[in-house]
């Protein structure tokens, strides 16, 4: 199965030698012996040509707001309208959950409250307990597309997580972060998010992140095989 990351925003210099770019977090995330990726870097306009160029797509995290108007964003949101259309799964995170929510009729802005950031548990329906997960965003989702599922939410992030039918799901927090990712974002940023929520961020973290890779992996897994025997 090949998976293709679309990737929209690049780790902090700073970081990078150490944790990786965006698309090698998500290559570790959903690493298994039967999946290659392919990385298309579309925040420099590099664009894959169809949506079956892979199997199933994932778009990663940014700086950037939906908002933005740079043109890599409009395209993007074109093409992944058509990836919906077409029924090619397809996976959001962080701007990857915004985008999507955009592209298909939904609507995502900065957030009156301020930033999330840190070790966040988040409500999810079939869950005995809250999923533990690490965000990082003042955006998000403030108004759902058509046909959207909430599968995630926190009392400060309501649209924490959608899906729509059997080919598209989106989250807000990171599952392909690491604390120590974070902890080493929380102190290159502080001059964006501040001292207080930079500390509180580092704070956060005493016990580990729930493992997300699987349950991403069973839902491209499966979206693969309806795809199929439709």
């Amino acid at each position: 199965m090949k998976i293709g990351i679309l990737q929209t925003g690049r780790s902090p210099d700073e970081l990078r030698a150490e944790h990786g770019d965006y698309n090698d977090m998500f290559m570790r995330l959903l690493a298994r012996p039967d999946v290659t990726f392919e990385t298309f870097a579309v925040l420099a306009d590099d664009f894959p040509a169809r949506p079956s160029d892979a199997d199933a797509w994932v778009v990663t995290g940014s700086r950037c707001g939906v908002y933005d108007g740079f043109p890599w964003i409009a395209k993007l949101k074109a093409f992944l309208r058509f990836t919906h259309e077409q029924q090619v799964p397809l996976v959001g995170v962080c701007f990857g959950h915004q985008v999507i929510a955009e592209a298909l009729g939904g609507r995502a802005e900065k957030f009156f409250g301020g930033w999330s950031c840190g070790l966040e548990r988040y409500d999810m329906p079939g869950r005995d307990a809250p999923a533990a997960l690490l965000a990082w965003h003042q955006d998000q989702v403030t108004a759902l597309p058509p046909g959207a599922e909430v599968i995630a939410s926190t009392d400060a992030c309501r649209y924490a997580g959608m899906r729509i039918g059997d080919f598209t799901m989106t989250l807000q927090p990171h599952p392909e972060f690491t604390p120590g990712f974070l902890r080493g974002l929380a102190n290159v940023r502080r001059s964006v998010v501040g001292e207080a929520t930079a500390d509180a961020a580092i704070a956060s973290m005493t016990s580990a992140p729930d493992d997300f890779g699987p349950w991403i992996l069973d839902f491209i897994d499966g979206a693969v095989a309806a795809r199929g025997s439709a």
